[in-house]
């Protein structure tokens, strides 16, 4: 049996590393964490109101449920108050806290192998053509009853990808001995299957 690490997922959104994250975290036995919701549930609070530091510095188990936070407008509003250097600062220890469980973690985000766990045992930074990962976020957005034109998410998602990669604090990018893993021709079997090996690889089988 693996013993427990610390696997750190990275990437833009709809690219696969948090249908990656869950599969690998349920395959070794690990707890898992979407990153992406704390910042989503504060732009959530933002939307209704509230100041994103505040917001932030309130948060609660409770704020990251709810199917509304997956929703377009949230997602925006996550990426501008990510942004937010004492945004990211109030939701750091969460995180590390979270990483540093004894039965071994996997945490996905867009910053966990640069900033949040810089001493993790794997990392992948997950990516995927802008196409493919539009096709992706329509369909599930379709799915859920969302009216919405692949255009309007193509525009979307590129938009978050610059806002997230230019940010002064935390930036997207990947780690730089995290290992990069293309999903855009892979199925989803193979994608998992290919961070699986990687995780192993780490431990030495």
């Amino acid at each position: 049996m693996i013993s427990a690490i610390t696997v750190a997922i990275d990437g833009p959104a709809a690219s696969g590393k948090g249908t990656v994250s869950k599969a690998v975290a349920a395959h070794f036995g690990f707890a898992h964490l979407d990153t992406g919701l704390l910042y989503r549930a504060v732009g959530r609070r933002v939307l209704n109101g509230e100041d994103p530091v505040a917001a932030a510095r309130a948060l609660v188990a409770g704020d990251l449920e709810g199917e509304d936070l997956r929703g377009p407008a949230v997602g925006q509003e996550a990426s501008k108050v990510a942004a937010i250097p004492e945004v990211r600062e109030a939701l750091v220890d969460f995180q590390r806290a979270f990483a540093a469980r004894s039965g071994g973690a996997v945490l996905d985000g867009r910053d966990i192998g640069t900033v949040i766990c810089p001493e993790a045992a794997v990392k992948l930074f997950v990516i995927a053509s802008d196409d493919v990962r539009a096709g992706r976020r329509w369909t599930e957005l379709r799915e859920r009853g969302l009216e919405v034109t692949r255009e309007e998410v193509l525009e979307d998602l590129r938009a978050r990808d610059r806002r997230d990669s230019e940010r002064a604090s935390a930036p997207l990018r990947p780690a730089e001995d995290a290992v990069v893993l293309d999903t855009t021709r892979m199925s989803i079997d193979e994608a998992v299957a290919a961070a699986i090996a990687h995780v192993e690889a780490a431990r030495g089988g």
